[in-house]
């Protein structure tokens, strides 16, 4: 499955082959391809690929830009098949689950094309009679998109789409954990006849991911990763003083009213928590439980995850696959450990399965405080911790008492309730009665260190823009 080159100036480029790294299968830990990391004149050729495409590509009709982006979306659906084989194999996921965020990426991929004859911008009166003034939306120039391992197809897509459609060539580089897919494209945006260089796509360790964002050409760095990586790239932008758009770190609050369904919540609860390990940005982290539902809601949650199975979802695709390297469950079962040391108690989980594979167990930590560790940092795993609280303004203040405010989720069918934590929810989004599954026409953002700009719907779009005012004197 090795995959061989980059992706530059719309050609499959050999690499220099000086330095190369191996992708391993999370469920088997077997090498599954290997893939090179770019020296500097690479990773220098491909910016110079996306700077000479981008005023050909932003000189079309916006029209036919997205006509461009409706067949790379039907390129993509035509070899959801292959993409998502690959995909499975170097993350954990079953190859239904793959192949279906292949064809979410090249939906999410067409939604985009649509804003071809929707990016508007303003006529603002004057305060000189007779002038106009003119707000205009423009591209910005090229694109450094950074993707993380979890959703590596769809992450990839939600950035390059939008940035494509507002005008803007793209230089990506992929997760080197997950890089494989990534690289699976290329058919695919060859077969769409998209422009040489428009889109460009190279694998590269970190100080070439710092090569590639401080290029004198490069405008913007949209990146999805951890509040760490975040301050790299604003680091990076200082160079050019480029945008920045970060969708980082999140610890989900999950406030339960004292009206809920317990048996609806905790159904809803192990799914989220379980799905893909719980290597979701928005998946619940932290649960407010009011004193009424706490002891019912606990008894639910610990028989669900007692029972959840996990194992190599090649074989058993209803399982729960593992997490995406050694490294991070090693983590995360340290901070388990710290938990239960602070006086978490531990319901479910919580031990080091043996064989072969980077599975960790559904685990649910119960007896939680606020001042905990488990509850103050990310997860980025099955873990799930419990909190006690008295009712649904307490479960508010210890919800909005942390440093990231990416998404929360609601239970309660009290309407003014509903409204006054909508009102004063310190997160980005909030879902009532359901889980986060960001829709691609709201708009993703987090509040807080959960990161600047955001992602999906027109919001999302305009993140790719910036506005030149044109004054027409009398």
């Amino acid at each position: 499955m090795t995959v061989g080159a980059f992706f530059i100036g719309g050609r499959n480029v050999k690499p220099a082959g000086r330095r190369s790294q191996p992708v391993l299968s999370p469920a088997t830990g077997a090498v599954i391809g290997e893939v090179a990391l770019a020296e500097a004149e690479e990773i220098d050729a491909a910016v110079a690929a996306a700077r000479a495409a981008q005023p050909g590509w932003a000189g079309l009709a916006a029209c036919d830009r997205g006509a461009a982006l409706r067949r790379l979306a039907a390129e993509i659906e035509a070899r959801a098949g292959t993409i998502g084989a690959v995909l499975a194999a170097e993350t954990g996921k079953s190859l239904g689950d793959a192949t279906g965020e292949a064809v979410y990426g090249a939906e999410i991929t067409r939604y985009h094309s649509e804003w071809a004859r929707r990016i508007e911008g303003e006529i603002i009166p004057s305060d000189t009679p007779g002038e106009t003034l003119l707000l205009m939306r423009a591209p910005i120039g090229v694109v450094v998109c950074l993707i993380p391992f979890n959703f590596p197809i769809y992450t990839l897509l939600r950035k390059v789409a939008p940035a494509l459609m507002a005008g803007n060539s793209v230089v990506v580089r992929p997760s080197n954990t997950t890089p494989l897919s990534a690289l699976a494209l290329a058919e695919a945006i060859q077969a769409a006849g998209l422009p040489d260089g428009v889109i460009n796509i190279l694998t590269m360790d970190h100080a070439g991911a710092g090569r590639l964002s401080q290029a004198a050409a490069v405008g913007m760095i949209t990146l999805t990763g951890s509040v760490s990586a975040g301050r790299a790239v604003m680091d990076y932008a200082k160079a050019n003083i480029a945008k920045t758009s970060l969708e980082l770190g999140g610890k989900t609050p999950v406030l339960v009213g004292p009206d809920a369904d317990v048996a609806d919540v905790a159904r809803r609860l192990v799914a989220n928590k379980t799905n893909h390990c719980g290597q979701v940005c928005t998946a619940a982290a932290r649960v407010y439980v009011v004193e009424a539902l706490h002891d019912a809601l606990v008894a639910a949650l610990t028989e669900a995850f007692r029972a959840r199975r996990f194992a190599d979802r090649a074989q058993e695709p209803d399982a729960m696959g593992p997490v995406a390297s050694e490294k991070a469950r090693a983590e995360i079962h340290a901070m388990v450990e710290r938990a239960v040391a602070e006086g978490a108690s531990l319901a479910a989980g919580g031990v080091m399965p043996e064989g072969p594979g980077w599975f960790y167990p559904p685990t649910l930590l119960t007896g939680c405080r606020q001042e905990m560790e488990i509850i103050r940092e990310e997860v980025f795993g099955p873990v799930l911790a419990v909190v006690r609280v008295s009712d649904l303004d307490e479960a508010l203040r210890l919800a909005n008492d942390h440093q990231f405010g990416l998404s929360s989720v609601l239970f309660s069918n009290d309407h003014r309730k509903v409204m006054q934590i909508a009102n004063s929810m310190e997160a980005g989004e909030l879902y009532v009665n359901r889980f986060p599954a960001d829709p691609y026409q709201g708009y993703h953002a987090g509040w807080k260190r959960s990161g600047l700009g955001g992602d999906d719907g027109k919001h999302g779009l305009l993140e790719f823009t910036q506005t030149r005012l044109v004054v027409l004197a009398p």
